[in-house]
């Protein structure tokens, strides 16, 4: 995907949180913060390591790790199970609070979607059983058309086979 404009409202909603934990925004967290939300892609730790340090070859791997945890305790992103046995992290959940994913079985690609529907029936389910819910996750795993009808994603072949 392109190159997309960071939201300011990630920079704000960050430095509320951070004063309120009685730390300051800095450059390596900048930096990281730029490498996260200037895509659209899921990504893991190491992707985002990769990112950072393209950006600014200095950015310090735990600082990574504690910005991460700082960017997921803050809801700024959000820490997901894509079934890939790492976790991963998406950063669109900012402008997509309610979004979910299919994933194709065979190239991993991800796609998300929202759909009213579902969060209908979310919130019958939940009343019906008691709870008033406060998060949602669907991952769908599935053949895409081009498994289906081909055999093999083009995907796959075009990633040297995930």
């Amino acid at each position: 995907m392109g190159q997309p404009v960071i939201n300011p409202d990630i920079y704000r909603r960050l430095e509320e949180f951070l004063a309120g934990k009685g730390l300051r925004r800095t450059r390596q967290r900048d930096v990281i913060i730029e490498a996260a939300f200037s895509t659209t892609d899921h990504f893991t730790a190491d992707e985002l390591w990769e990112r950072a340090r393209q950006l600014d070859p200095a950015a310090s791997r735990a600082t990574l790790y504690r910005t991460l945890s700082l960017l997921v305790e803050s809801g700024l992103l959000r820490e997901i199970d894509l079934g890939m046995q790492q976790t991963c992290y998406d950063p669109n959940f900012v402008d997509h609070p309610r979004h979910n994913h299919l994933i194709c079985s065979d190239c991993r690609k991800i796609v998300e979607f929202e759909d009213k529907h579902l969060n209908l029936l979310e919130d019958c389910i939940s009343r019906r059983l008691g709870f008033q819910p406060q998060s949602t996750s669907l991952r769908i795993e599935a053949s895409c058309e081009t498994l289906r009808t081909m055999g093999v994603c083009e995907e796959r072949k075009k990633s040297g086979g995930r």
